[in-house]
Order: C-alpha cells, then sequence, then structure tokens
C-alpha cells in the first residue's frame, strides 16, 4: 500500500443543513480522527451571494475551490485518519454544476471553473468512504431556519430541491467506482436518537476498518 495512504480519508456529503458539521465532529470526537470544517463563515463572497446569486456565483465557488484544495493538501500528508465536511468533487460536480444549469453561473464563468477543477482533480486523492447524509428540501429548510444563519434564510426551496436531485443523481454514479454509505436523516437527529446515532457509528466504523486503512 502507498505510504500516503496508509490512513483513511472519508468525506461527509450533503446538502445545506443537513448535519455534515454535526457529524464530523462526532466522529472525530469519538475516534481522535482528524477533521476538515467546511469554511463556510470565512467565505467572503457567501452573504453576498445569498442576496445576488447571479453576481457572486462563481466568486463564491471559486474561494470554495481554494480552501478545499488546501485542505486536500494536508490530507495528502497527514498519518491520521481525516474526515472533510464537503469535498471539491460535490463542489463542481453538484453546487457549480447547478448554478450553470439554473443559469446563475454564466458559461464563460463555469467554463473557466470547470477547467481549473478537471485540471488539478487528477492529482487529488479520491475518499475511501463516502458518507451521503441525505434529507427531503422540508427538512433542510427546517433545520436552516433553526440554525439561525442570518443570509441563509431566505434560500429558495427549488435551490435545495435540485441540490438534492443532483445529489441523488451523483451518489448513484459514485456507488459504481467509490464506497459510498447513504444515511437517511429525515426522522433522526445525532443528539435525540442515541440509539440510532450509535448504530451509525458502529456501521461507519466498520467499514472504515475493513477498508485495511484505519
Amino acid at each position: 500500500m502507498d505510504e500516503k495512504k496508509t490512513h483513511a480519508y472519508i468525506a461527509i456529503a450533503g446538502n445545506i443543513g443537513v448535519g455534515k458539521t454535526t457529524m464530523t465532529k462526532l466522529l472525530c470526537e469519538r475516534f481522535a480522527w482528524y477533521g476538515f470544517l467546511e469554511k463556510v463563515v470565512e467565505n467572503p463572497y457567501l452573504e453576498d451571494f445569498y442576496h445576488n446569486m447571479p453576481a457572486w456565483a462563481f466568486q463564491s465557488q471559486i474561494f470554495f475551490l481554494k480552501e478545499r484544495l488546501k485542505d486536500h493538501h494536508q490530507i495528502h500528508h497527514i498519518q491520521q485518519t481525516c474526515v472533510q465536511d464537503r469535498t471539491i468533487f460535490e463542489d463542481a460536480e453538484i453546487f457549480a454544476r447547478n448554478l450553470f444549469e439554473r443559469k446563475i453561473m454564466t458559461p464563460r464563468d463555469y467554463a473557466v471553473y470547470r477547467e481549473l477543477y478537471e485540471a488539478v482533480k487528477g492529482f487529488l486523492r479520491t475518499p475511501d468512504l463516502f458518507i451521503y447524509l441525505r434529507a427531503s428540501a422540508w427538512t433542510l429548510v427546517s433545520r436552516i431556519r433553526k440554525r439561525g444563519r442570518e443570509y441563509e434564510q431566505h434560500i429558495d426551496k427549488e435551490y435545495l430541491l435540485q441540490l438534492n436531485k443532483l445529489y441523488n443523481e451523483w451518489a448513484v454514479e459514485q456507488a459504481k467506482t467509490q464506497r459510498v454509505l447513504i444515511i437517511d436523516t429525515d426522522h433522526y437527529d445525532v443528539d435525540r436518537d442515541p440509539d440510532w446515532r450509535e448504530g451509525i457509528i458502529a456501521e461507519i466504523a466498520s467499514l472504515v476498518g475493513e477498508s485495511g486503512t484505519e
């Protein structure tokens, strides 16, 4: 086995508000894994993006691309199991694609973004396990409202529905070549449902152990 792959790389995938950060922190606390949290708060374009998506889509996506690449550089060198809250692959294949298909990102900007993404994708390590947290758009809206980020409060439900559609299609494609664990979260909460939580944690631990890269 490649020396740089002696530890697992786990990705927590899913739509806005589904609970990725909570799951990432839970796994890192339970197993002393190294966590990479999404740089949402630090994104200087995000609030502008939610107020005027066409004007700020490209800048916001480039910021996330830059931050994911920095994370990948660390993941490549850290000799410890890593858990990442959303991946560069989702940014490109789901979020940027959705912005382009909805005519929020211009063809020119999308072409530049895709060219940059394709140029670096081949050098990146792919996760040993994708954990896809899934929830309906109504559940996502409820969770987004509860966490109270002002700039997220008016997210269009249709925007979330389209992201869910792309996520489901993407998960099917990933499962053809990658290990994917799909977790439906509509009726469960990691804080209020300890039996469900412990079952999920045990399943994840088993899958990571089976990879041979624990």
